[in-house]
C-alpha cells in the first residue's frame, strides 16, 4: 500500500487499503475509528481534483445517492466530506464483491438465484426513479452483494436528478457501451427507461452469462445497440423456456416508450414465463424462498418444502396470475432443488381461476376440522385449496387458524399463510390486518412482487 493512502483520508480512518478504482475516483476500505466499523470510502481523483465542474459532479453523486439511503437495497452513504481539497464520500462497505464477479466465468447462473437478484435490483431502481433519480450506469460492477447474498446498487456517479443541475448535455455518451440503451448510445438524454433496459442487459447476461450485443470493440457494441435487432435468448440458452424471447423483446425496445414501464414488471415476467414453462420442474432456491429469517429457520425449513410448494409457493405464482379457462385438476410430480436438497413430491394442482383480490366471493362451504388438531402448515395447505376453488369464506377461518399456529415459527410455511390470510380477507371484502400480514409475509420470506399488489390495493380500499 502506498505510504500516501492513510493521507487521503481524515485521521479517523485507519487501515486505509485500495479495493477498487472508478471513472471518477479510487475506492478504499477503511476502518472508522470513531464508530468502530469498516467502511468504503470514495475519494475524488488527484486528476479532477482542480477541476471545479468535477467537484460538484462528484458532490452531486453523493446527494444522489443519500436521498436514496434508506432503501434497503441501495449502498447507504454515511457521510460527504472533503480532506485536503478533495471530496470524498463514506458508504457501507460490501464485503460479498459485485454481479461482474459472479459473472467472470461467463456461465449461466442458476435462473433462481438471478431472479432473486433481480427483483431486489428492480425495487431499488423503480425506488430511485419515483425519487426523480436515474441511475445512467446500471451494469453488474454496480451491483453489489453484502455478506448474505442480498443486492444492492451503488454509484450513482453519473445520475441525473430532479431538482439538480445537469452536468451533462445532449450528445454526450455517459456509460458503459455494453449496457448502453439505444438513446443513451445515439447522444440522448437518459431516463428511467434507460435504466431498465440495462437491467434487462444485466439480465440476459445472468440467464446465458454473455451479453446480448456482445463484441470486443465497444462503439460496434453500443451502435448494435440502436440498431441491431434483439436476439433469441432462448438460442443463446435453450435451458431456458422460449417464451423469454418476448419478455426481452419488449424490455430491450428500441423506443423507450415500449419497455416495460417498471423494472418489478419486468422481473415479474421472468419469473412467471420461466415457473409456467418448468412444467414438472420447478426451482425453490433463493427466488422462492429468497428472505433470510429474523432467526435460522434451517430444519424447519426443510422440513416443510413439500408443503410449501404445494400451498405457499403455489400460491405466490398461481393466484396472482389467472387463467381464463377453468380445467380440470391435474397431478404433477415436481422436482424440487435447492442446495444440497432434491425432492420429488406429487402434489395436485388446481387449474381454475386465481381469484383477484376485488373477486366476487362465491358461497362458501363448511370446512370441516379434523379432530386430530391439524397443524399450521396443514391448515394452510387446506385453506390454499379452497383459495383456489374461490371459495374465500371457507378458506378465511383455516388460514385464520394457521397463522395463529405458525406464528414466531419464522418460516417460509407462515410467511405464505400471512400472504394467503391477507389475500382471503380482501376477496372478502375485509380490511382488517391485511397490511399488517403483508408485511410479516415481507419480512420473513423477502420482498415480492405479488405482495407489494395486494399491499396497494389494500391501501386503496382500506383508507
Amino acid at each position: 500500500m502506498p505510504a500516501t493512502a492513510e493521507h487521503l483520508l481524515p485521521p479517523r480512518y485507519t487501515d486505509v487499503r485500495p479495493i477498487a478504482r472508478g471513472g471518477m475516483g479510487d475506492i478504499f476500505r477503511a476502518r472508522d475509528q470513531e464508530l468502530g466499523r469498516d467502511v468504503a470510502v470514495k475519494v475524488l481523483s488527484a486528476r479532477y481534483a482542480a477541476d471545479e465542474s468535477l467537484q460538484t459532479r462528484f458532490r452531486r453523486e453523493a446527494l444522489a445517492a443519500a436521498r436514496l439511503s434508506s432503501n434497503p437495497n441501495i449502498v447507504t452513504i454515511f457521510d460527504v466530506a472533503e480532506h485536503e481539497g478533495r471530496p470524498l464520500i463514506v458508504m457501507e462497505l460490501m464485503a460479498g464483491g459485485s454481479l461482474e464477479d459472479r459473472l467472470s466465468r461467463r456461465q449461466p447462473c442458476d435462473p433462481a438465484q438471478a431472479l432473486a437478484w433481480l427483483e431486489q435490483a428492480a425495487g431499488a431502481l423503480d425506488a430511485a426513479h419515483e425519487a426523480g433519480v436515474v441511475h445512467r450506469d446500471v451494469k453488474p460492477g454496480n451491483l453489489l452483494l453484502d455478506d448474505r447474498g442480498q443486492i444492492k446498487v451503488a454509484d450513482f456517479g453519473i445520475a441525473s436528478a430532479t431538482g439538480m443541475d445537469s452536468f451533462t448535455q445532449t450528445g454526450t455518451i455517459l456509460g458503459t457501451a455494453g449496457y448502453l440503451s439505444p438513446e443513451q448510445a445515439s447522444g440522448a438524454r437518459a431516463t428511467a427507461a434507460s435504466d431498465r433496459y440495462a437491467l434487462a442487459v444485466v439480465a440476459w447476461e445472468l440467464l446465458t452469462g454473455q451479453r446480448p450485443f456482445e463484441s470486443n470493440v465497444p462503439t460496434a457494441e453500443a451502435a448494435a445497440h440502436v440498431n441491431a435487432p434483439v436476439p433469441s435468448l432462448h438460442a443463446a440458452n435453450p435451458a431456458l423456456p422460449l417464451g423469454y424471447d418476448a419478455v426481452f423483446a419488449r424490455a430491450l425496445a428500441k423506443a423507450p416508450g415500449d419497455r416495460y414501464e417498471s423494472a418489478a414488471e419486468f422481473v415479474e415476467d421472468l419469473r412467471h414465463v420461466l415457473y409456467e414453462d418448468a412444467g414438472e420442474t420447478a426451482w425453490a432456491g433463493p427466488a422462492l424462498a429468497a428472505a433470510t429469517p429474523r432467526r435460522r429457520a434451517g430444519p424447519v425449513l426443510l422440513a416443510a418444502l413439500a408443503l410449501a410448494l404445494a400451498g405457499g409457493v403455489v400460491a405466490a405464482l398461481l393466484l396472482s396470475r389467472g387463467s381464463t379457462d377453468a380445467s380440470p385438476p391435474r397431478t404433477v410430480v415436481h422436482t424440487v432443488t435447492s442446495r444440497g436438497e432434491t425432492v420429488r413430491e406429487t402434489v395436485t394442482v388446481s387449474r381454475s381461476p386465481a381469484p383477484s383480490p376485488a373477486a366476487t366471493p362465491t358461497a362458501s362451504t363448511t370446512s370441516t376440522t379434523s379432530t386430530t388438531s391439524p397443524d399450521g402448515a396443514a391448515l394452510n395447505d387446506e385453506g390454499f385449496r379452497k383459495l383456489q376453488q374461490h371459495d374465500y369464506a371457507g378458506a378465511l377461518p383455516l388460514l385464520e387458524q394457521a397463522v395463529a399456529r405458525l406464528n414466531g415459527s419464522d418460516s417460509t410455511v407462515e410467511a405464505y399463510a400471512d400472504y394467503n390470510l391477507a389475500l382471503a380477507r380482501r376477496a372478502l371484502g375485509q380490511c382488517t390486518d391485511v397490511t399488517a400480514l403483508l408485511d410479516r409475509s415481507e419480512a420473513i420470506q423477502g420482498h415480492r412482487v405479488e405482495i407489494d399488489r395486494l399491499r396497494k390495493d389494500a391501501r386503496k380500499a382500506c383508507r
